[in-house]
């Protein structure tokens, strides 16, 4: 499929309540958050807010993600300066994106996108950041060092322990509160 076919079918898709994401030449959807996921991204909206006035962390912004922009996915957040996707179209650059949020849901095409798909993805396209808040394993995931389409650096906390997002973003996470969004 070619990315021009994949955005006319997303608009579509869109405007009848399902959104779409097409990562290495694939089509997927992406599942509808429930009400904890959605607690998970504004307690992390929050923080970026409170730490880092400067960024706004853009929920749902949809990107252009992979190697040479072939790929489109819609984080659940997109921290970025103010102002980062003014004039830009649905799948805007991600040029000035400094981090990418992704929380998993319950669902297993969703998560195999989310913990082994978008990584790559992100990292393709020099995100420096890839926060990763995985509710199965009750962990939170930052990817970071992105270089050759991989991230080099990975850090692992279980959830209530502290977790410092490394710069450019230079946000600390203390991550108790995540206990209570999972089932």
């Amino acid at each position: 499929m070619l990315v021009e076919e994949f955005e006319r079918i997303a608009v579509a898709a869109d405007r009848e309540g399902v959104r779409l994401e097409f990562i290495h030449g694939k089509l997927g959807v992406k599942a509808v958050p429930d009400g904890d996921h959605d607690e998970i991204v504004r307690w992390v909206m929050e923080h970026c807010m409170q730490q880092r006035p400067d960024l706004w962390l853009y929920p749902e912004r949809g990107l252009k993600v992979e190697a040479y922009r072939k790929g489109h996915a819609k984080p659940d957040g997109a921290l970025a300066p103010r102002g980062s996707f003014a004039g830009q179209g649905e799948w805007a650059d991600a040029d000035r994106v400094l981090m990418v949020l992704e929380v998993t849901s319950y669902d297993t095409d969703t998560d195999r996108r989310d913990r082994e798909d978008k990584p790559r993805a992100y990292a393709e396209a020099g995100i420096p950041v890839y926060l990763l808040v995985d509710r199965d394993s009750c962990e939170v995931l930052v990817h970071s060092e992105p270089e050759g389409g991989v991230y080099g650096a990975l850090v692992r906390r279980p959830f209530g322990r502290e977790v410092r997002l490394p710069q450019p973003v230079g946000i600390v996470l203390d991550t108790e509160a995540l206990k209570s969004w999972v089932r």
